[in-house]
Parts: structure tokens; C-alpha cells; sequence
């Protein structure tokens, strides 16, 4: 049974007591899952709050603090909460609950975090980058592909809190995924936090692919005929939107190894092997990444090298046709000097003759140029 209700009234609270005052006033009012985007009412941070005992939604009457108090003393299940863009106030009192340490609570509320993960006695402090990719019709030089959030995971023995930033990467459909496969849930919060790190390496994936089509079509543009004409742009956009996607997967390396490899308290044994499967996803993402750098690299270099071929190929048709315009231009300047005594100046096959010899000379000239390919 959801237990969020009224929690984000946690503002002017800051306390446990004030907490149990918070969960007598849910429970007054009738419960919506706010597990999905399409149910969380504006305004609210708190997205659900949920009580697992092997791997199944018990109810514990609402009161979050009482929740967490019978899982303690029972020893079995854990609270599932998850909170959407905290302020400092919202989250205070649930800091508190939990003992929560205050940097990482620091972290969580203001985002813009890198991927880490960070032990705080007993409680694991994750970081992960969320991406997805943004739809257009045509990729221009100001087109957003990829757009970037956060997803702050709190792991203790017997809790999880997910803090989640962006418009992106609701947690509702993993919940309900997660709770049709209890027997993966009933193994406690790292289940769930393999769960997450899981979700947002597979949008990594999917994101990369998308990614692809357009590395695709700008491969194509610029081998095209007419790829002189391709906006550079387009290029430099589309290496700066996937250093954005690089800045979100490559630093989660090092944390996912670490998951896999490093006895931790909190991670159960058995999900270390499911962190190892996740680990190699995320290592195939960045090698992705890493081809599609180099490939867009060796696109611009071609097109530079396309417009600078293009522009010789220029220069040479100009400087054909100066060297063709030269000749008439010297014979005419020549005989444009106002001299007495010049030959042919008095002759009446003069004229023809200069004239022909000038024909005849610029289309010798012509006929080279178009035989070295000039012109």
C-alpha cells in the first residue's frame, strides 16, 4: 500500500514527530500509487513509498516512521521510497529518519552530480546518469539529441530511497516490473539497486542506437555528391550531444566494478554476478561511443578535406580562364599604346590578322586546360 500521501509536506517539519503528524494526515485522505509520472499530482516530490516483505507490498497503516520501525524490529523487508527534485526542506526530515549523511543528502537535493558511488558507514550513496534521446525531424547545427538527468540511490539494510532529476527516467514501470518478479525483489535493497543501474544502462543502449541513425545520415550527406554543401554544423552539434552522452557513461565504470567486485555489506552476493552482467553492457556502450568519436572525426576530416578540394578545383577553373582572358589582354594593350611606327598599325589585313591570332591562340589555351582538367 502506498504511503506517500502528504509526505512532501515534510517542509515545514524537519523531524520524526513531525513525520508521524505527516502520515496521520495521509492517512485521512484517500491513497493514489504515484508510482507512475501520470499519477504524481504538480507539486509533489514524493513519487511512492512502499513497505516489501519477500519481495510482496505489505501495509503497514500508512505512518511512514512506524513502517520503518516494524521492518527493524522484525528484521525482514525494507522501505521503498522515491522522491522526484527534493528541496532541502522536503528532504530533512527523512535525512533524519534515515541518518542519512548530510554530504550526500547535499548531493541528491542539488544534482548535477558526476556518476560515483560512495560509502557512508552503512549506506551506499549511487549516482547515475540518465539520457534520452530527443526526436527531430532533421539534425541541424542547434538540434538537442541527447538530454541528460540524475538518479540518487540511498542503500541501507533495510530501505532504498531514490532521488530522481529530469522530466525522464520515471521509476514507476521498473517498480512494477520489480514486483512481478518477487523472488528478485525478496533479496533486499541491492536488488533494487541492480534494478536501477540495470534500467539506465539499457537506455544507454537504446539511446546509442538512435544515436547511430544520425551518425548514419551525416555519414551519408557528406559522401553524397553534393556533400561540399553539408553544414559543418551539423557535425560539431552532433559531437557535442554525444560528449554530453559520454560525460554520463563513461564515469560509471568505475562503480559498476566496483558493485560487481567489492564485497560490500549491503549488496547481497548473489546480485554481484547480476552487477558483472551490467558492468559488460555499460563497457559496450562506451566502446560504442568511442567508435562513433572517432568515426565523426574521420567524417569532418573528409568534409574539410571535400571543401578544400573543392575550393582548388575552383582556384584552378579561375586562374584558366585569366590565363585565357591574358591574351587579348596583352595584344589589346599593346596596340592600345599611342605610338606613330608600329607594324601592321596601317595595313589593311591588319585587324583580322591580330584578331585571329588571338582567337586561335586563347583556344589553344582552352583546349590545355580542358585536357589537364582545368576546366
Amino acid at each position: 500500500m502506498s504511503m506517500a500521501g502528504n509526505l512532501r509536506k515534510v517542509t515545514s517539519i524537519g523531524g520524526v514527530g513531525g513525520l508521524r503528524r505527516v502520515a496521520r494526515l495521509a492517512r485521512r485522505r484517500p491513497r493514489v500509487d504515484l508510482s507512475h509520472p501520470a499519477r504524481s499530482p504538480l507539486g509533489s516530490s514524493v513519487v511512492n513509498c512502499v513497505t516489501y516483505q519477500d519481495g510482496c507490498r505489505v501495509s503497514m497503516g500508512g505512518d511512514l516512521v512506524e513502517a520503518v520501525r516494524q521492518v527493524r524490529k522484525s528484521g525482514e523487508g525494507f522501505v521503498w521510497m522515491g522522491l522526484h527534485e527534493p528541496t532541502n526542506q522536503e528532504f530533512a526530515g527523512i535525512a533524519d529518519l534515515f541518518d542519512l549523511h548530510p554530504l550526500a543528502v547535499e548531493d541528491a537535493v542539488e544534482a548535477h552530480q558526476r556518476p560515483k558511488l560512495e560509502r557512508y558507514g552503512e549506506t551506499l550513496f549511487a549516482v547515475f546518469k540518465t539520457v534520452c534521446y530527443v526526436e527531430h525531424d532533421q539534425l541541424t547545427a542547434t538540434s538537442e539529441v541527447v538530454n541528460t538527468g540524475e538518479i540518487m540511490v540511498f542503500t541501507g539494510e533495510d530501505f532504498v530511497i531514490t532521488v530522481r532529476h529530469g522530466r525522464h527516467g520515471s521509476l514507476g514501470p521498473l517498480r512494477e516490473e520489480l514486483e512481478s518478479a518477487p523472488q528478485q525483489l525478496a533479496k533486499g535493497p541491492s536488488a533494487v539497486l541492480h534494478a536501477i543501474a540495470d534500467h539506465v544502462v539499457d537506455d544507454y543502449l537504446s539511446v546509442i542506437d538512435s544515436v547511430h541513425d544520425d551518425v548514419d545520415e551525416v555519414e551519408t550527406a557528406v559522401f553524397a555528391e553534393q556533400g561540399v554543401h553539408v553544414d559543418p554544423g551539423r557535425i560539431y552539434q552532433l559531437k557535442r550531444e554525444l560528449l554530453e552522452l559520454k560525460r554520463a557513461v563513461v564515469p560509471l565504470n568505475r562503480p559498476l566494478e566496483d558493485l560487481a567486485a567489492r564485497p560490500i555489506r549491503v549488496v547481497d552476493p548473489e546480485i554481484q554476478a547480476y552487477f558483472r552482467d551490467v558492468s559488460d553492457h555499460l563497457q559496450r556502450a562506451v566502446e560504442q561511443i568511442a567508435a562513433f568519436d572517432e568515426l565523426l572525426n574521420s567524417i569532418l576530416q573528409a568534409h574539410l578535406a571535400q571543401v578544400t578540394v573543392a575550393q582548388n578545383e575552383d582556384m584552378r577553373k579561375i586562374t584558366a580562364w585569366a590565363a585565357v582572358v591574358a591574351v587579348p589582354t596583352m595584344v589589346c594593350g599593346v596596340y592600345g599604346m599611342n605610338f606613330d611606327h608600329m607594324p601592321e598599325l596601317h595595313w589593311r589585313f591588319g585587324y583580322p590578322l591580330v584578331v585571329g591570332v588571338i582567337s586561335v591562340a586563347c583556344l589553344v589555351l582552352y583546349r590545355g586546360f580542358r585536357r589537364n582538367g582545368w576546366l
